[in-house]
């Protein structure tokens, strides 16, 4: 995605990117996010308003199919953000590895060091302190944060992804209205279908 700026790095109807950002085949990039240093965006990621990435020295990856949502930072070298993951409204990613699969509550903040384990969520509010380590299908809630309940989430958090990817489709062609109808319902029932079948297969009793 190529964009120009004027002589204050300010874009014209287009999001800030860096000259070190790769991005392979993002789905959607609101004008108004800023990304600065090595920063690689995987296929079909979306990210939403006003949100900021900064990565003054190492680098930042962020999965394929995976939604970085409205108002949130991202910072530091060494970030790494799986594939199918949601990062919702107003969290805070700091020098921190979050694997596939996980939803990231809003408002949530993760700390240097922390890991958290794929298929895993982190409730909204929630603040993971530094080197904090959630094993694989946790829920993690409060202040700091601590798994409360073991889940494999799988299903839940990847259907997620999927209708924010639908989502950013229909922003980049702009319709904004894409979360209502038959037609809306008929792709979610759909997708839960195919996913509790791939579900299955994955993870065998």
């Amino acid at each position: 995605m190529s964009t120009s700026r004027d002589s204050r790095g300010a874009t014209n109807g287009a999001p800030i990117l860096g000259p070190e950002v790769t991005d392979i085949g993002s789905a959607f990039i609101h004008p108004t996010v800023c990304i600065y240093g090595k920063v690689h965006l995987e296929r079909a990621v979306s990210i939403w308003p006003y949100t900021v990435v900064r990565c003054e020295s190492g680098e930042v990856t962020i999965g394929a199919m995976t939604n970085i949502q409205d108002f949130t930072m991202i910072h530091g070298g060494g970030v790494r953000i799986g594939a199918f993951c949601s990062i919702t409204h107003h969290c805070n990613i700091h020098v921190a590895t979050i694997e596939d699969n996980c939803l990231i509550g809003i408002n949530a903040t993760i700390m240097d060091g922390a890991v958290i384990g794929a298929n895993s969520i982190v409730a909204g509010g929630a603040f993971v302190t530094e080197g904090t380590l959630v094993p694989p299908n946790s829920i993690v809630m409060g202040s700091p944060g601590k798994v409360r309940r073991t889940a494999n989430n799988f299903v839940a958090n990847r259907l997620n992804a999927w209708i924010y990817y639908r989502n950013a489709l229909a922003f980049a062609r702009g319709d904004y209205r894409a979360w209502t109808g038959s037609e809306y319902e008929a792709f979610v029932q759909g997708k839960r279908v195919a996913l509790e079948t791939e579900f299955k297969v994955l993870f065998p009793k």
